[in-house]
């Protein structure tokens, strides 16, 4: 059973090795997407979408708020919501380049798999769990359809559904479930989550995004933290910097404007916050970036 899982793996490690095209390559097939790189990075910001990234060789870290996630080859997790992040490549290689593979999360697809059977557990959100025979070998024929473009239109929904109802049945199945219920928690915190991401830059009410998840003020703030690793404070903190990085680089300028653009009522304030996360004051950190040519790596999967 371990050398099939072992040429499952090596068959995928070449498939998406041979179609790889720069650090992200959206494939043929929908929703599908190769990651790709031959050396280590420094952290990289990003925000993570509702997805799978389910990693084929090479060895990853993502820090999500106060947790960090260990990335391994044959490894997955689920980003049930939309989370500021940071991720680091710690092994790649061009002998041996760090390659995974990225499922965007279909919701309607997932509710319209919900059975009625007994939940997985689920005690930890935050660690990655090691893929197992089944999910594998369901990802290497979805693969393979790379190689066979022509199947994609009748094969791909097909396999698609086979994955997703393959991550509902383990460890981290228990967020889909509750992420594809309109009543579920997950649901409720991403109407929170996606208030935020549409007024990062305007004040936060925490009673209004309960009201909004349908929550009491202390389920929202349990909820909240579980979901995300952060309160709704820290997470707007986060993507304010997030956006204030893309348009330090994308018009450099002064500082101090792009602070109160993303909602900063001090540019000091926004200066040290800046610092503190991205290891340099805003405008040095902007200079480096473009004189190094990274400005297009600011997310890796």
């Amino acid at each position: 059973m371990l050398k099939a899982m072992n040429d499952a793996l090596q068959e995928l490690i070449s498939i998406a090795g041979r179609h790889a095209n720069g650090r992200r390559t959206k494939t043929a097939i929908p929703r599908v997407t190769i990651g790709r790189s031959e050396v280590p990075t420094p952290p990289l910001p990003e925000l993570c979408q509702p997805t799978t990234l389910f990693v084929l060789q090479g060895t990853k870290t993502v820090l999500i708020g106060d947790r960090t996630l260990a990335y391994s080859a044959g490894s997955y997790f689920v980003y049930a919501v939309e989370t500021p992040a940071t991720s680091q490549l710690i092994e790649a290689s061009a002998a041996r380049p760090y390659l995974a593979v990225a499922f965007a999360l279909d919701t309607e697809l997932i509710a319209g798999l919900l059975i009625d059977h007994k939940p997985a557990i689920d005690d930890d959100s935050f660690v990655t769990n090691q893929v197992d025979d089944l999910l594998l070998d369901a990802w290497r024929r979805m693969l393979r359809l790379l190689d066979r473009p022509a199947e994609i239109p009748v094969l791909a929904p097909m396999l698609e559904r086979e994955i997703a109802f393959r991550l509902l049945q383990g460890p981290q199945g228990e967020k889909l479930r509750q992420l594809a219920r309109a009543d579920g928690r997950l649901s409720q915190i991403r109407r929170a989550t996606a208030w935020i991401r549409a007024h990062y830059n305007e004040p936060i009410d925490v009673t209004q995004l309960a009201e909004l998840s349908h929550m009491s003020n202390a389920a929202f703030h349990r909820h909240f933290k579980a979901a995300t690793a952060m309160s709704p404070i820290q997470y707007q903190k986060q993507l304010r910097l997030l956006e204030a990085r893309h348009l330090l680089i994308a018009q450099p300028g002064s500082a101090a404007q792009v602070a109160f653009t993303v909602g900063y009522e001090s540019a000091s304030q926004f200066s040290r916050e800046y610092a503190r996360q991205f290891g340099l004051p805003p405008a040095r950190d902007a200079a480096r970036l473009l004189a190094k040519g990274e400005a297009a790596t600011l997310e890796v999967d």
